[in-house]
């Protein structure tokens, strides 16, 4: 870490003249899905352990056995009502506006436990007039707080992923990579929906590429998809740091505990990154937000904002920054807000 800090109260970059007021709403870097009441519990359990570094997605679309749909509503209800989401970081994916159970989930679950839920995750959207049904339906069960998450996984999707990414109530955008590949009716290989492959093949890298710079533009967050290899930890790691570093993601889909911390960690700053981010801000606090040098480079207000990016994430982590740093940036006391 860097030695001694300036303590003025202008060290702290979200008071300085750079911030731009359009960040994205900075959500938890994993998104991880439960769709059966065990899974449920011990993801929920797992996230009280740990804390609000991911998020529980309580899932209807896939979790909901055929002809049980009702039932598991309610299920997904208590549980997002009960002592088990101790964390507050619950959402809840429903099925899509155009199934017969969709009304029937946001009656249950919304009507039901909209005060305890953190998002509802609409899929195969195909365009804003879809996101629009679902505002009016969540809105009138007592929703209209909650922000709305949607997948991206059909060609109508991709085609307005700018006009779903600039809607309002749209808060992030997922990759729905299994349902894109299928889409294609064989055109793309099966080849594509692995851990190798999803990062290779031009139509599917073309997608995510689209849905990233779309949730950018509109200070949106985009989630990436899933990897179905949950074994091999390694290979998790390596894949949320690509859709990190190379393809722009701030976020990652998790279909197995065991994928959540890699994901987790893979996101978060390397630590010459933070050490790094340290340095340059204090001494561009000190130069009053001026141009400074460091070294043989030059670093002004767009590299503040990047590096000032590079500290907010990792304040998300329990143990990304110091105590000290967190104050002296935040403002956050040891073991308070």
């Amino acid at each position: 870490m860097p030695g001694a800090m300036n303590a003025s109260s202008s060290t702290l970059p979200g008071h300085a003249p750079f911030d731009d007021g359009k960040s994205a709403v900075e959500l938890p870097a994993c998104d991880h899905y439960a769709g059966v009441e065990v899974r449920m519990r011990k993801s929920l359990a797992l996230q009280a352990e740990l804390g609000p570094v991911f998020d529980v997605t309580l899932d209807c679309e896939d979790g909901a056995p055929i002809g049980g749909e009702v039932e598991h509503a309610q299920l997904v209800a208590a549980m997002a009502n009960s002592s088990a989401n101790a964390v507050g970081r619950c959402g809840v994916r429903v099925h899509p506006v155009d199934h017969p159970s969709f009304a029937a989930d946001v009656a249950t679950i919304v009507g039901g436990a909209a005060s305890r839920l953190a998002y509802v995750m609409l899929p195969k959207v195909g365009s804003a007039d879809d996101v629009d049904v679902a505002v009016a339906a969540i809105d009138a069960a007592g929703g209209a707080a909650l922000p709305l998450h949607a997948l991206i996984e059909t060609h109508a999707a991709l085609r307005n992923v700018q006009t779903l990414a600039a809607h309002p109530r749209i808060e992030s955008l997922s990759f729905g990579l299994m349902d894109f590949v299928s889409a294609h009716r064989g055109a793309i290989p099966v080849s594509a929906m692995t851990v190798d492959g999803q990062f290779s093949h031009p139509l599917v890298v073309r997608a995510k590429l689209e849905i990233a710079a779309a949730c950018h533009g509109f200070a949106k967050t985009p989630s990436h998809c899933v990897v179905t290899e949950f074994a091999d930890l390694a290979v998790i790691a390596t894949a949320a740091r690509r859709a990190a570093r190379e393809l722009g993601y701030t976020r990652m889909w998790s279909i197995h505990p065991n994928q959540i911390r890699p994901i987790v960690a893979a996101f978060q700053p390397e630590a010459a990154e933070v050490d790094e981010a340290i340095t340059i801000l204090d001494a561009a606090a000190r130069a009053e937000w001026a141009p400074i040098r460091r070294g043989d480079v030059l670093h002004d207000r767009a590299s503040y904002r990047y590096f000032w990016r590079v500290l907010s994430r990792a304040a998300r982590a329990p143990d990304g920054l110091t105590d000290d740093v967190r104050r002296h940036f935040f403002g956050i006391q040891a073991g308070g807000s």
